[in-house]
């Protein structure tokens, strides 16, 4: 199922939604989260990014798997390159899981910490640690989007 897009190998296209919507979603967490004049306006923006976004990264991750099974049983990986693959595989589903994090942190934070309150004096020390593990959270998400893309890209452009 993830393996081709009308015969074109899914992955190099499915990453791209990744590579966009996953950084995407770690820079407005963290606008949303300390810059309240925004809420209002990337509130319900955020909150389907919250759920796009570790999709997008879950569908890249299944396409990177299914494109690296076809190519492994084509016999089309040298020996030397597998220690490559397995590092940019192991990036992936790194990057996989911090997104899914981030989702589950905004989605509290979209929910917790809406624009009318901004840190209500009841929910003022959720809504900062809201903030503070979405800032954290994004971080490593755009750390390890980062590592993944460079590892893919490398791997593509020094072949084999």
């Amino acid at each position: 199922m993830f393996e081709t897009v009308m015969g074109i190998p899914a992955h190099p296209l499915m990453v791209h939604a990744a590579v966009v919507f996953v950084p995407l979603l770690a820079v407005l967490a963290i606008v949303y989260a300390f810059v309240p004049v925004t809420r209002a306006h990337t509130r319900w923006v955020l909150g389907l990014l919250a759920i796009g976004a570790p999709l997008s990264a879950l569908l890249a991750k299944l396409s990177g798997d299914a494109f690296y099974a076809r190519l492994d049983a084509q016999g089309r990986i040298s020996e030397g390159y597998y220690p490559r693959l397995n590092e940019h595989s192991d990036l992936g589903t790194t990057t996989l899981l911090v997104s899914v994090a981030l989702g589950v942190i905004t989605l509290a934070l979209v929910w917790f910490v809406r624009p009318r309150d901004g840190f209500a004096a009841s929910n003022r020390v959720l809504g900062i640690l809201l903030g503070v593990l979405a800032l954290a959270a994004s971080g490593a998400t755009l750390y390890y989007v980062i590592r993944t893309g460079d590892t893919g890209a490398k791997a593509v452009w020094e072949g084999q």
